[in-house]
């Protein structure tokens, strides 16, 4: 049980170091197979601190399972996973747990416990795992809903909220314990444009404000570009959106599967140039 007050909890601004080339996800031929099914076939990737992997793919792929294996809910077959430095694959339930305190989980479609409140899902990691006093853990919970805009839902619970709202409460979940990296599983899935937008905005607004960095499993196209290509930046103490330009477009990058392997990495542009016939159709 963690025992440090939120202050003194890691934060991935306050972690990083004066490189921004540290490695904070490594994937090191990861094999996986389920019956005999080969789901992930040596795959490779790092992900870089304050950085942003968008992972594509046809659907059996394998982009959830890639978030698996990096919570240790599954364990590969072969190969090696390295988070923050630390090898995970081989690591005991009790060792992984010291691991996760680092990892913030948005789940598809927003997996909130339907008889909490808002702020009961909200702090249940820092109610259930920590000794941080309850005012202290309160104060947290307030001001992750005040972030994501949500500060008069507190006393709600998620049958009160729209779909929107509850993606919102999951990001703020995820947020409350002061992760450096977040992971995200189709966070846009079954929303209107208009709600997505929104939730695709609090997701850059992480990456380049908070200095999280991040994984994003999603087949939602129009959501994955426009994160990848816009940036937020502070105006007079407010986020603004804008194009992505020089270092901010690069900052994101984008990891196809197909057939258990790696079938492109790079960025936006490079995979929209790409003269690939899968790739060309996939994205058409």
């Amino acid at each position: 049980m963690d025992t440090r007050t939120l202050a003194e909890r890691p934060i991935g601004r306050r972690t990083q170091p004066a490189s921004d080339e540290e490695p904070v996800v490594v994937f090191e031929d990861v094999t996986l197979a389920f019956d005999d099914k080969a789901i992930l076939d040596r795959v490779s990737f790092t992900l870089l601190r304050g950085r942003m992997q968008i992972v594509l793919g046809a659907s059996g792929a394998g982009k959830s399972t890639v978030l698996r294996l990096i919570l240790g809910l599954l364990k590969p077959d072969s190969g090696r996973i390295f988070i923050n430095g630390r090898r995970v694959d081989a690591l005991a339930e009790a060792e992984l747990m010291e691991v996760r305190a680092d990892l913030g989980m948005v789940f598809q479609e927003g997996g909130l416990f339907d008889s909490f409140t808002v702020r009961e899902n909200v702090g249940y990691r820092l109610y259930e795992e920590t000794r941080i006093p309850l005012d202290e853990v309160d104060e947290r919970v307030r001001e992750v809903l005040g972030y994501v805009g949500l500060s008069e839902y507190w006393g709600r619970r998620p049958s009160e909220l729209s779909g929107g709202q509850r993606r919102r409460v999951a990001i703020a979940r995820a947020l409350a314990a002061r992760p450096g990296i977040l992971l995200y599983d189709e966070p846009t899935t079954g929303l209107d444009p208009i709600t997505a937008l929104s939730i695709d905005e609090q997701i850059i607004k992480l990456r380049d404000l908070e200095g999280a960095s991040s994984i994003i499993v999603t087949h939602q196209l129009r959501d994955a570009f426009y994160i990848a290509t816009h940036q937020a930046v502070n105006r007079s103490g407010s986020p603004a959106f804008e194009p992505a330009t020089g270092a901010g477009a690069g900052r994101t990058t984008f990891l196809m599967l197909k057939d258990g392997g790696v079938a492109f990495e790079g960025t936006a542009e490079e995979l929209r140039g790409s003269s690939d016939e899968y790739l060309k159709a996939f994205l058409s």
